[in-house]
């Protein structure tokens, strides 16, 4: 089915692009996100298609209205789809946006493609076949987690927004390298080895993970809560707690968090 799924979030970063060298539309969500007729397009794309895909599994996007918590919380399995995550970088034109689709089953993601339209840069993945990206025209290649350097760790973060645990965990760090992405692209950056942490202390939610998490997952890294428990989908709340998105096993990440 991966290959099916890749061909929807094609089409639905088609539909993006659309509009990418126009201006955009913004309008303002109850949560104070920007939300452009990108993200209404890419969703409405991407839910026709998985309709059609696979009618008895439900769909839950971040543009998805009025489904009731009973309702979700039934679900053994759901789509959970971000259409385009990253409107911020969509609208200053940076690239730096994706469309996320993940299949969640018993709570943990089995299958991720998180597309960046406008580079043409894919990363896909389903469980128990491995991890791989695109770039162009190329042939896919075989993604993995790199061998960290202790001494000089690459960490996905901003020196200036930091925030105080990131400037904390920075503190300890004083030869670590600072890698700048925006969006799900985080995450992928450490699932193909170009970086080795990406801690996120500030809110993000269910579908801003889920394909990436199993993307990095199959590339031999992983997505955690503080407490090192394996980050689970189809929760009463949406919101993902603190997590951390690491790449090689030996990484001791949990020495480098200052508790409250």
């Amino acid at each position: 089915m991966t290959n099916e799924i890749r061909r929807i979030a094609a089409e639905a970063g088609e539909a993006i692009m659309k509009t990418y060298d126009g201006p955009a539309e913004v309008e303002t969500k109850e949560d104070n996100s920007p939300l452009t007729q990108a993200d209404r397009a890419a969703h409405d794309c991407i839910a026709a298609a998985l309709a059609k895909l696979t009618p008895d599994i439900p769909v839950l996007s971040e543009e998805s209205e009025g489904i009731p918590i009973e309702e979700r919380l039934s679900w053994k399995r759901f789509w959970l789809v971000d259409p385009l995550d990253g409107t911020k970088e969509f609208i200053k034109k940076t690239g730096q946006f994706t469309v996320n689709i993940a299949l969640i089953e018993s709570g943990e993601p089995t299958l991720g493609v998180v597309l960046a339209p406008a580079s043409d840069l894919e990363y896909f993945a389903s469980q128990g076949n491995g991890a791989f990206k695109r770039l162009g025209q190329a042939e896919p290649v075989a993604i993995h987690v790199s061998e960290a350097d202790k001494a000089r760790l690459r960490i996905v973060a901003s020196r200036d927004h930091a925030g105080p645990k990131v400037a904390a965990m920075l503190e300890k760090l004083p030869g670590a390298e600072l890698v700048s992405m925006g969006s799900s692209l985080k995450f992928c950056l450490v699932a193909e080895g170009a970086a080795d942490l990406y801690p996120r202390f500030v809110p993000t939610m269910e579908w801003d993970t889920g394909a990436a998490q199993c993307i990095l997952e199959e590339a031999g890294g992983a997505i955690c809560t503080l407490n090192g428990y394996r980050l689970a989908y189809g929760r009463e709340d949406l919101r993902n707690p603190s997590i951390v998105a690491a790449g090689h096993p030996a990484i001791d990440w949990k020495s480098l968090i200052t508790s409250d």
